[in-house]
């Protein structure tokens, strides 16, 4: 049986109606509970040797013994009687930079901008130790200590 892009895939029986063609297809993950489609937010994972649920952020991609679960079931949530619930602080939105983080970068376009001059040179292998006559990679030429 073949088919050309664009047309539906018959069977002995007659037109399939379930094909979907595959520009259809959303890349968002959904909410694992029937009926739902909105879109996930959380994930829902069982430690049954513990009897807990745990609910936490929406992991980094879908794994087949974890549920998704959109902001409304994941608030709903209740665990069989005798478990428990364990719920992880999520993510409310992106996290903007930090204040350090804003400060690391304009110390590195400050040094950036530093004539090559002005720039603090780090102390350099002759200078850590006086012994020291040349090196190459990992391996130093000492001078004798008598001289």
């Amino acid at each position: 049986m073949t088919t050309r892009p664009g047309e539906l895939a018959e069977s002995r029986r007659g037109p399939l109606k379930s094909a979907v063609p595959s520009n259809l297809v959303s890349l968002v993950r959904r909410c694992s509970r029937t009926a739902c489609g909105r879109p996930a937010v959380a994930t829902l994972t069982y430690v049954y040797a513990d009897s807990t649920a745990v609910l936490g952020p929406l992991a980094t991609y879908a794994e087949p013994h974890c549920y998704d679960l959109c902001s409304e079931h994941s608030e709903r949530l209740t665990a069989p009687r005798g478990w428990e619930v364990v719920r992880l602080a999520t993510d409310t939105g992106p996290v903007g930079p930090s204040g350090d983080d804003l400060e690391a970068l304009a110390n590195a376009v400050r040094e950036a901008a530093r004539p090559p001059e002005r720039r603090q040179q780090g102390p350099g292998p002759r200078d850590i130790d006086p012994l020291e006559v040349a090196r190459r990679g990992h391996l130093r030429v000492l001078r004798s200590p008598e001289q």
